[in-house]
């Protein structure tokens, strides 16, 4: 009987120990990142649970990002601490470069989220397999400003095409581009050129119709600095369009932006207003319904634009108006907006979309269309408006613990 006593007391003690490890939860973190490799982090961040909602984690990770300079992105990781840890809150930034595949982004990702945990895990007591590695001060490479043999340049080269068909018809389309930029603090400078293709073929009644558009382009921008909320530069293009009637085309706008908020901010939050007034040349492939063939024309516009990313979820939208100095009846005016929004546990809420009122349809070809040219659409249609609409909607409930990667037959 004794022993038997004595073995209950060691089971229950055991138990007790064996519950008081347990009750050390691992930290839940609800990771808010777009452009992040999800499955490669699941699987690689350890001591850690992942959950599917912000609400039900113990730190919310929210991560933004803007093009940067070297052609990579600049990451801004905001560490949101809540519950136990709602005292914790700070953020991390890293950038990445063109030259870095997309392992090498994610391994770099990772390394900051594991720097950035590493309070967390401090605070929540599961620090037992956690390892920081720093250099020695004897092995410390002295640090040296590295001169940028490039000096901020960054150039490429693109060409992609598809071609598909069938018995009756087939379709094509290629494009090449090139572009050259440099980004500063205090000027950005963009050249960018394009030629694109595309070519239908249809065969009725043993006759081949063909219909053939291509458009060549070429766009340079060159942007200053003045303080932390203007902005001025001149933007310039030229080209052709089969589609669009232009033999040629070309237009040189100043311009001129102010931000709302300081331009550094612009991760997190951005309203901008700005205007454009400068000089457009067209010559028509065909005479137009204005009779022209070509013209010179003076060009406005403003633009107000603004987007916010908090950890709700995000807005973007854009109201612009562009008018024809000659003639104040032939103008556009764009409405844009775009948003995803998190109602509440579980669920979100997407809606995007746009309308554009044209008036200023100046390069219409003037005629009838053929029924070919209609059906083949080789021509740009009158219209007096267009507009487009995208709504959504998601909702996940379940389990909340669940960091298996199970990627078979995901090919």
């Amino acid at each position: 009987m004794l022993n038997r006593f004595l073995l209950l007391v060691f089971l229950c003690f055991s138990c007790h120990l064996i519950a008081q490890e347990e009750s050390i939860e691992q930290v839940k973190i609800f990771l808010d990142c777009d452009r992040c490799d999800d499955e490669f982090l699941r699987q690689n961040l350890g001591n850690v649970q992942f959950v599917r909602d912000q609400d039900l984690s113990d730190v919310h990770i929210f991560v933004v990002t803007q093009r940067n300079g070297a052609g990579g992105q600049s990451y801004e990781m905001d560490f949101i601490g809540k519950n136990e840890f709602e005292a914790i809150n700070y953020k991390l930034n890293f950038s990445t470069d063109t030259n870095m595949t997309n392992d090498d982004v994610r391994k770099r990702t990772l390394e900051y989220l594991k720097l950035g945990l590493v309070r967390f895990w401090i605070a929540r007591g599961t620090t037992a397999e956690v390892f920081v590695n720093v250099p020695t001060p004897e092995n410390e490479e002295e640090k040296v400003e590295e001169k940028d043999p490039w000096d901020y340049w960054l150039f490429r080269v693109g060409a992609n095409g598809f071609f598909n068909g069938q018995e009756q018809s087939s379709r094509s389309n290629i494009n090449f581009n090139v572009s050259a930029r440099r980004v500063t603090e205090k000027n950005k400078f963009r050249f960018f050129a394009r030629y694109g293709e595309n070519k239908s073929t249809f065969t009725f009644d043993g006759e081949d119709i063909v219909a053939i558009n291509n458009s060549k382009r070429i766009n340079v921008s060159d942007i200053i600095s003045i303080n932390d909320h203007w902005s001025y530069g001149i933007f310039g293009s030229v080209g052709t369009s089969t589609f669009s009637n232009f033999d040629l085309f070309w237009t040189l706008r100043p311009a001129l932006e102010y931000s709302f908020f300081d331009y550094k901010d612009s991760a997190k939050k951005q309203l901008t207003i700005s205007y454009r007034n400068g000089i457009r040349y067209n010559e028509y492939i065909e005479r137009t319904v204005f009779n022209e063939t070509d013209e010179y024309l003076w060009e406005h516009g403003v633009q107000l634009g603004g987007r916010i990313n908090q950890e709700w979820g995000n807005v973007n939208g854009e109201v612009s108006f562009n008018q024809f100095l000659q003639d104040t009846k032939l103008y556009s005016l764009n409405f844009f907006l775009g948003t995803s929004v998190r109602l509440f546990k579980g669920f979100n809420f997407n809606v995007s979309g746009s309308y554009t009122i044209t008036r200023n349809q100046i390069n219409i070809p003037g005629g009838d269309l053929t029924v070919e040219e209609l059906l083949l659409q080789q021509q740009q249609l009158q219209s007096g408006y267009n507009y487009f609409v995208s709504l959504g909607f998601s909702y996940s409930f379940g389990s909340i613990y669940n960091t298996i990667v199970n990627p078979r037959f995901d090919f």
